[in-house]
């Protein structure tokens, strides 16, 4: 459970490749349905995954419970948090939506100290307060600018279902069967959005180079490689000490949003983004032993 200097180095790639993906999910839901687009990617990623799978000998056969948590994590994660953040970014920012995502790790302790048992420090709960209040400040100061409140409840609900998922996700997988859990988990989103697109969405992609490089490094990247370090992140140092890089994603996300879409850097964001870090890292960090 130590984190060592290659744990940190996973960590730090995690949280890059995750906080890219809301800049260039903007780009997909400019001109394909979010929905369908999330399904086509699920399916390219899971495929890939299971495919290599034999080339790692890794094992297909999962427990019921890994089988259970595989479920439950594809669920949460890819069909309601990812789905739901790419359906609210047809409407607003992707910093935005990354800063919400990064309170992750915040509802992950509140989760857990409601009802999980879980017990915190007065620091801990110091960066709750802190954390919440700097996501308020940053939704308050958009909702002020005229964002849409929908999109951000939508932001939020999904962060919800991301946390959930972290604290589900331990025992998941195990060395031998990490390709084929991300693989099954990736085409329980697939499934899960399939008839939802079909029923809701006309399936109209508007096909460029900017969509399709877009959608190729969602499905290789944030999609899948950035899973993998995930799920081996957790299982090397722990769902708790894991959640602490997603510290990082307001602060990635909101640059590289600048860099690939040009959306301005307001100064109220970067005050409300380095308080949610604070809050994040007291949650994080200052937490008593097990």
């Amino acid at each position: 459970m130590k984190l060592d200097l290659k744990s940190l180095a996973m960590g730090l790639a995690f949280a890059l490749m995750w906080s890219s993906a809301f800049a260039t999910a903007r780009i997909i839901v400019a001109d394909a349905p979010p929905l369908l687009s999330l399904t086509l990617r699920f399916a390219l990623s899971g495929l890939l995954a299971l495919a290599l799978a034999p080339l790692f000998k890794q094992s297909f056969r999962l427990t019921p419970h890994q089988w259970r948590a595989t479920l439950i994590f594809g669920l949460c994660q890819n069909a309601l948090y990812l789905g739901l953040n790419f359906h609210a970014m047809q409407s607003i920012e992707a910093s935005l939506a990354a800063i919400i995502a990064s309170t992750m790790p915040l509802l992950v302790a509140t989760l857990g100290l409601l009802f999980f048992r879980q017990t915190i420090t007065p620091l801990a709960t110091l960066g709750l307060v802190l954390g919440f209040l700097g996501t308020t400040l940053i939704m308050t100061t958009r909702l002020t600018q005229g964002a849409p409140l929908t999109p951000i409840l939508l932001c939020l609900l999904a962060a919800l279902a991301l946390g959930l998922a972290t604290l589900l996700v331990k025992g998941a997988s195990t060395p031998q069967t990490l390709l084929p859990v991300v693989g099954f988990q990736m085409l329980t989103g697939a499934l899960t959005l399939l008839p939802l697109s079909l029923l809701t969405e006309d399936p109209i992609i508007h096909l460029s180079l900017p969509w399709i490089a877009a959608f190729l490094y969602q499905a290789l990247i944030p999609g899948l490689l950035a899973t993998l370090i995930w799920f081996a992140l957790v299982l090397r140092i722990g769902p708790v000490r894991a959640a602490t890089f997603h510290f990082l994603n307001p602060f990635f996300g909101v640059l590289i949003a600048h860099a690939l879409l040009s959306e301005p850097i307001r100064p109220l964001d970067i005050a409300g983004v380095l308080v949610v870090m604070l809050g994040i890292y007291l949650v994080q960090t200052r937490r008593p032993p097990a």
